[in-house]
């Protein structure tokens, strides 16, 4: 018998054999599902972080006093690096010195469990007050969806004048956003709304629930000795920031009169430094995911060696049969062996299909995108080629070592 055949004889076998062949796809289904599935959920976490970091602006980073304060895996960490706070006179020193034309702002968060009311509708105490200058908007990668920026006059004069993040925005005026002539109480102080930002979303990183109000008027009603102010820089581009980073660096130096011996007291924030932490943790969680598939696909190995033993145990008139007409003993091993070859690739089919279409519900359900994930794909067709090497060869060569004559005599 040629490999054709062979290759023939094989799928004649497995449609004479139905149910057995069901049985055995969805064993090795649910292996390569639980892989696939699992590895899948996992990239779509990635990519719901990437983009949710970006949304804080990809081409932004930031100068403050402190450092990251985040432990993932660990019961406990050394805290986060404290500097001395960055003073207003120090930000101000800082633009003499950095001389790119990079947009730059200058900010300070005033109150992180702020209160906003406009007449009987009152938001929770979790609204993020932000002291900041006329580039914040810019800076940020944000864009006003009703109103205008501060003026020149009121930032200079801390007018008591607002800007309110979309979410607080649509609980107070609902969604028309009708600011016209509206104020509202901040705190219990009485602002005038001037613009709404636009939203960007749900997101890990409080980006729609804030208010803005100017630096100065912050400067005097929040008069916290410990307050810290927020240096942000945007650069056209990506590829251009590592150049500022460097420039901004010299200019903070300079602006904090550090010798040329002194570390840094103070820390630069990319936007995307924190998506870079948790997705370099997630990598753990693809081990354990790949590990509990491959445990999975093993146990499917094993329920498919036993099935195809006992196909043999089944077919042994068969066997005696084949070889009387003259089938060569590497036919019946070819034969088996590309039968246990082809279930596993239809039950890996079937499961990286399902697989596939289980993990993007997860990834929908967590905010990520759909994603087929090519390198899971190859990787769950290799491991079925493996499985089912694995799990035939055996079977394979009980089979093709039978004696005719006592196979034919088999009851």
């Amino acid at each position: 018998m040629n490999l054709w055949e062979v290759i023939l004889q094989a799928f004649k076998s497995i449609r004479q054999n139905a149910t057995r062949t069901v049985i055995t796809c969805c064993i090795i289904g649910f292996g390569i599902m639980s892989l696939v599935g699992i590895l899948t959920a996992i990239d779509g976490l990635k990519t719901y972080l990437n983009k949710d970091f970006s949304s804080m602006g990809a081409n932004t980073f930031k100068i403050r006093n402190r450092g990251l304060a985040i432990s993932i895996g660990k019961k406990s960490s050394a805290p986060p690096k404290v500097f001395k706070k960055i003073t207003l006179l120090e930000t101000e020193d800082f633009r003499k010195h950095f001389r790119s034309n990079h947009p730059v702002s200058v900010q300070i968060l005033s109150n992180m469990m702020g209160i906003v009311k406009y007449k009987d509708i009152k938001s929770n105490p979790n609204i993020y007050i932000f002291g900041v200058d006329d580039q914040y908007v810019e800076v940020e990668g944000y864009k006003l969806e009703r109103g205008r920026n501060f003026s020149g006059t009121e930032l200079t004069d801390g007018a008591n004048v607002c800007i309110l993040g979309n979410e607080i925005a649509i609980k107070l005026f609902g969604e028309t956003l009708d600011i016209e002539g509206k104020s509202a109480l901040i705190d219990g102080r009485r602002y005038k709304v001037i613009g709404v930002l636009n939203s960007k979303g749900t997101s890990l990183i409080t980006t729609d629930n804030i208010t803005l109000i100017p630096l100065n008027n912050a400067r005097h009603y929040y008069q916290n000795p410990d307050l810290s102010y927020l240096i942000s820089i945007k650069t056209p581009t990506p590829e251009q920031q590592p150049a500022a980073i460097e420039e901004a660096t010299s200019a903070m130096r300079l602006a904090r009169k550090l010798q040329p011996m002194d570390e840094n007291n103070f820390e630069i924030f990319k936007s995307d430094s924190v998506s870079e932490l948790l997705v370099e943790k997630l990598s753990y969680a693809t081990i354990g995911g790949f590990v509990i598939g491959i445990i999975t696909l093993f146990g499917a190995a094993i329920g498919l060696m036993n099935i195809m033993l006992v196909s043999v145990t089944e077919r042994t008139r068969e066997i005696g049969t084949l070889k009387a007409v003259g089938a060569r003993s590497r036919d019946i091993l070819r034969q088996f062996l590309i039968e246990a070859i082809i279930i596993c690739q239809l039950g890996g089919g079937l499961g990286i299909i399902l697989g596939i279409a289980i993990g993007n519900i997860v990834s929908f359900i967590i905010g990520g995108s759909f994603i087929i994930p090519w390198t899971w794909i190859i990787m769950g067709v290799v491991f079925c080629l493996i499985v089912g090497l694995a799990s035939g060869i055996y079977p394979a060569i009980k089979a093709s070592r039978q004696n005719p004559i006592d196979a034919l005599r088999y009851e």
